[in-house]
């Protein structure tokens, strides 16, 4: 279980940062950067994965509640541009800045989960497997994750074919039949196999 052991080792205010959304083939990468509370710290947090829907946004709220939270959201179309990597980057980057103004000042130390870190100037520390080790980076696991199942759950509503409401745009079976029948849309990522290999098709018909 996840607990403060590296945020009692930092410069405070210490900020945990993680990220939902590199794999799928659609939709936004989404980073999400949470300073906890001295007290009160939301009881259960742990890496989103380990968690059911119910148990995620029965914590993010509580964590957006009481906690210092920054949200970095980098659409498809700049995924493209970028590729995953750097995209991811800019969205930890944006949240970090985010909690950065809501504090009034830098964030003493940054702990990120992974083994990279954006080309910033904060003070920070990568951890792998940091979701299951630092409850500030279980706290921005549990945050990125909801935030991001809700964009593609809003999505699938103007989507309906390719099970958005469920598979959140990763590339299952149904959402890769339905790429190969109605091509991709906007909120496609072109840079992506799967879906540059669906719209061939689609652009030699029209």
């Amino acid at each position: 279980m996840p607990g403060l052991i590296h945020e009692k080792r930092c410069l405070p205010p210490v900020a945990g940062v993680d990220e939902a959304g590199r794999g799928p083939l659609a939709g936004p990468v989404v980073a999400a950067a949470v300073v906890l509370p001295a007290r009160r710290v939301p009881r259960g947090l742990d890496d989103s994965k380990k968690l059911s829907a119910a148990e995620r946004a029965r914590l993010c709220a509580l964590v957006q509640e009481r906690a210092i939270v920054g949200i970095g959201i980098v659409e498809a179309a700049e995924i493209d541009a970028l590729n995953i990597h750097w995209a991811t980057m800019k969205a930890m980057t944006l949240a970090v800045d985010q909690v950065a103004a809501a504090l009034g000042c830098v964030p003493g130390h940054v702990l990120v989960d992974g083994n990279r870190l954006p080309h910033w100037t904060y003070a920070a520390t990568p951890i792998v497997g940091g979701d299951g080790l630092s409850l500030s980076i279980a706290a921005a696991s549990v945050v990125a994750k909801h935030t991001r199942d809700r964009i593609m759950i809003a999505h699938a509503q103007d989507h309906p074919h390719y099970g958005w409401h469920s598979n959140k745009g990763y590339g299952c079976a149904a959402h890769l039949r339905a790429l190969r029948e109605h091509g991709p849309t906007p909120l496609h990522r072109r840079s992506f196999a799967p879906v540059a290999q669906a719209e061939l098709p689609f652009a030699v018909a029209e």
